[in-house]
């Protein structure tokens, strides 16, 4: 069977927005620790930006851009990055990785109802199904009575319900604007821009910025892992899913994610895990098949 370079490319694609993102919960979690969070964010995608900026150059890619071009990069990255990152950086402050990445799950929800106000795009009865199931899911995950009590939850939950409606309109915004052709340059324009705010967000704030050398050795693996898997591979994958697929099937990354955040939360962070956090797992990647699959819906006549 032949498999074009173009579907290749999109499954490794998936991959990144699924396995490697569903990592980076732990890993911000890790490094939130010791490092204020809007620094660690700034850092994180400042740092990977010019690394990507190099190996574009490196490549004899063009950096140039219209200006059409970069403001648009400025408000993809500030949804993306400033909001959608920065807050979640901030809010596993108070929450554990695995729990702000089931709240995260319900985006895409968010992003079906968006395409449908903005769009006026219609909703196919499948997508609905694997909706329902994410949130059945999620209901499942988040009510258990040792997780929802503990301090700061609310505040948590605000925060990355915040960041849910940033990301999911960054989504459909990126789908339609006139950004830059090549996925290296429009990830580290991105990223650049996004990294300035946050830059400046901290300032604001007064956090105190910390040194690499100053930094824990677990932290400094996790920021390694944050800026090279994460930043480079992991948001040069998304920018490219957006322009190749529909939003809402990318945003089914939110479904897979809490997944691998729960399992490495248990091994790595000694998170804790149940029975019911494993089945509503199950009900979550199923949700995923439902909202993926192209086969439509049809009612079958029931013979009389």
């Amino acid at each position: 069977m032949n498999v074009s370079r173009k579907t290749v490319l999109i499954i490794l694609a998936f991959f990144a927005i699924y396995v490697i993102w569903g990592s980076t919960y732990m890993l911000n979690k890790i490094a939130v620790s010791q490092l204020s969070p809007f620094f660690l964010a700034a850092i994180r995608f400042i740092v990977a930006s010019i690394l990507i900026f190099i190996i574009a150059k490196s490549l004899g890619i063009s950096l140039s851009i219209s200006r059409k071009q970069l403001f648009n990069t400025i408000i993809a990255g500030f949804l993306f990055l400033t909001l959608g990152n920065g807050l979640a950086v901030l809010a596993l402050m108070y929450v554990d990785s695995s729990f702000a990445a089931l709240q995260i799950s319900a985006q895409p929800l968010v992003i079906l109802i968006m395409m449908r106000l903005f769009l006026g795009k219609r909703i196919k009865a499948m997508s609905y199904i694997g909706v329902v199931l994410g949130f059945i899911g999620i209901f499942l995950l988040v009510s258990q009575k040792e997780i929802i009590t503990k301090e700061g939850q609310i505040l948590g939950i605000v925060l990355i319900f915040t960041c849910m409606l940033s990301w999911a309109y960054g989504s459909i915004f990126v789908g339609n604007a006139d950004l830059p052709k090549n996925h290296f340059v429009n990830t580290s324009y991105q990223m650049f821009t996004g990294g300035i705010l946050l830059a400046i967000i901290s300032l604001c704030l007064n956090e105190p910025w910390l040194m690499p050398n100053e930094w824990q050795e677990d932290v400094l693996w996790s920021m390694l892992g944050l800026i090279v898997f994460g930043g480079i591979i992991a948001f040069t994958s998304f920018n490219y899913l957006l322009k190749e697929v529909s939003p809402e099937k990318v945003a089914t990354n939110t479904y897979v994610n809490p997944i691998i955040a729960l399992l490495l939360g248990w091994w790595v962070l000694d998170e804790h895990i149940t029975l019911q956090s494993i089945i509503a797992a199950f009900i979550l990647l199923t949700g995923v098949y439902f909202i993926n699959t192209k086969r439509p819906f049809k009612l079958k006549r029931i013979a009389r």
